[in-house]
């Protein structure tokens, strides 16, 4: 992180990034100094409530960020910044939401936790966006022109006000990962689970910390075994309510690629699971997305597999999808950096923090959760070490159906489990 000293002493010109965070008031002038060389520009955790009208000045700028701010109002300023893809103000107290205030070069929107209660009709405008995190706002319907979003892969609209989905929003080409829990129109679901109380676990190392809380290793004395505890922050996050999260964890049932969930934590301060403990040689089968990738996974450059490894984990995470859609419930979150692997590549899909569950007469929740498993089959075979094979041809067709742009004639995850077997 930059000083604002620093800026006003002119050293550090030539920068592509710039953070600052000193209780700004005022959008410093200063930053426009920058303006042959700045892409990415962080003024989140400051005071600012407002920005200049010129900000188009800054004509590399790429990428925005202003969390933990005071705006009431999306600004108007971004209109002619036609470099912007990626604009962010998480956690604002935004209301109004203007019409014709973006660019259209905008990929990738962060509203998440404001008080919206409508979009403009000219986010049907953005065709490049990819991304939009709207969680915790208070947004009542969708404006239909939403519908011409045709790149649009990540949806997060969980924690809202919506009274409805709509049909066309199930019908989106493209879209892949999608979270809607905790709101009037969700399939409200609660499970009863075995309580451990707090006092009976020792808790040790972290091993782990996500958007909705953090993991410890633990022992338990009443089971006298090692333990995983997740510990919720209990506030909205990108994804929705913690309690939300918790439900839908308790509802996974039994499955082998799936961690147990043994209890529920017994405790008036913190709101917690008690889960499986899986051993440390298991590690992420990949990253998440980066600024460039936008929805895509990222991963080691020295990770490969061949092609029977892949099958191996293709067809473990498409049995335990089949499992949670059973259940009608969508993970919203099916990628590899929320699946765990060994060195003999047995997998555990985690992590459901973005899980919805959904009316038990539409499987267009799980075909558009299919195209997300295609994206993660895609993924795997970018990373095969062996393309010449007919295994690596069958998969890659099987690929090629779940990411069908109709919804309609994506297979579901039991077609997909058995035809890989």
């Amino acid at each position: 992180m930059q000083t604002l000293q620093e800026l006003r002493e002119g050293k550090l010109q030539g920068v592509k990034k710039l953070q600052l965070s000193e209780n700004l008031n005022i959008f410093p002038e200063e930053i426009f100094e920058l303006a042959d060389t700045l892409e990415i520009l962080d003024l989140s955790n400051n005071n600012l409530s407002l920005l200049p009208n010129n900000l188009h000045r800054l004509k590399k700028l790429k990428i925005a960020f202003f969390a933990n701010n005071n705006f009431t109002v999306v600004p108007s300023a971004f209109k002619e910044c036609k470099n912007l893809y990626m604009l962010g103000f998480k956690a604002n107290v935004i209301e109004v939401f203007d019409e014709d205030i973006l660019p259209l070069s905008i990929s990738w929107l962060i509203f998440t936790d404001n008080k919206i209660k409508k979009l403009p009709k000219s986010i049907g405008c953005l065709g490049k966006l990819q991304k939009c995190a709207l969680a915790g706002n208070l947004i009542e319907e969708l404006p239909l022109e939403m519908q011409n979003c045709k790149s649009l892969e990540l949806l997060r609209l969980s924690a809202n006000q919506l009274q409805n989905i709509p049909s066309w929003l199930l019908e989106l080409p493209k879209l892949s990962w999608f979270a809607f829990s905790g709101n009037p129109c969700s399939v409200e679901k609660s499970f009863s689970l075995e309580n451990i109380s707090y006092s009976d676990l020792e808790i040790g190392k972290l091993l782990g910390e996500g958007a909705s809380g953090e993991i410890y290793k633990a022992y338990s004395k009443d089971l006298q075994k090692d333990v995983a505890v997740k510990i919720f922050k209990g506030a909205v996050t990108s994804d929705g309510y913690a309690v939300d999260e918790m439900n839908a964890y308790m509802s996974t049932g039994s499955h082998d690629n799936l961690i147990k969930v043994i209890a529920k934590l017994q405790d008036s301060k913190r709101l917690g699971l008690v889960l499986e403990f899986i051993p440390s040689d298991f590690i992420n089968l990949g990253n998440p997305p980066n600024f460039d990738t936008c929805t895509r996974d990222t991963f080691d450059s020295s990770t490969v597999f061949n092609i029977k490894e892949i099958e191996k984990i293709v067809d473990a995470i498409a049995s335990a999808s089949a499992h949670l859609h059973t259940k009608k419930l969508m993970h919203g979150d099916l990628y590899a950096h929320n699946i765990l692997i060994n060195q003999e590549n047995d997998s555990y899909l985690g992590d459901f923090g973005a899980a919805s569950f959904y009316d038990v007469n539409n499987s267009s929740y799980e075909k558009i959760e299919i195209r997300a498993f295609g994206c993660l089959i895609e993924d795997l075979l970018n990373l095969c070490s062996d393309t010449s094979s007919k295994e690596y041809e069958n998969l890659y067709l099987f690929k090629e159906k779940c990411m069908n742009e109709n919804v309609n004639e994506r297979p579901l995850f039991n077609d997909i489990q058995l035809s890989v077997r």
